[in-house]
């Protein structure tokens, strides 16, 4: 089953191993700083369009990015206005499986 799951993990030579302990995932949990955040303040600064997608805009640092693309368009699909919303330029309001659609068709024209 795990290699019909994730073959490119097997086929690169992975063995699954017996450990002992706590595993932990490698994403950011809230009050966690992410990685690289120079970078992501630069790719930021340097991107055309900015999306968020189902946001709060209450956790931060993620909430704060919107601000950091500056020189971007700045999107917002949600199902109601974030705290952040004023920081946009557009707000699609609505299911992101139904606006995102939509968005991808009118920026691909």
């Amino acid at each position: 089953m795990e290699k019909q799951l994730f073959p490119s993990i097997f086929a690169s030579g992975f063995r699954k191993r017996q450990a002992s302990g706590q595993l932990r995932p490698d994403i950011v949990w809230f009050g966690e700083m992410p990685y690289h955040m120079e970078t992501i303040y630069e790719t930021l600064a340097a991107c055309e369009i900015f999306l968020a997608i189902g946001t709060s805009g209450r956790v931060y640092p993620a909430a704060g990015f919107v601000r950091e693309a500056c020189n971007a368009k700045r999107i917002e699909i949600n199902l109601s206005e974030s705290e952040i919303s004023e920081a946009f330029h557009e707000h699609r309001m609505g299911a992101a499986g139904a606006e995102l659609p939509k968005l991808v068709d009118e920026l691909l024209v």
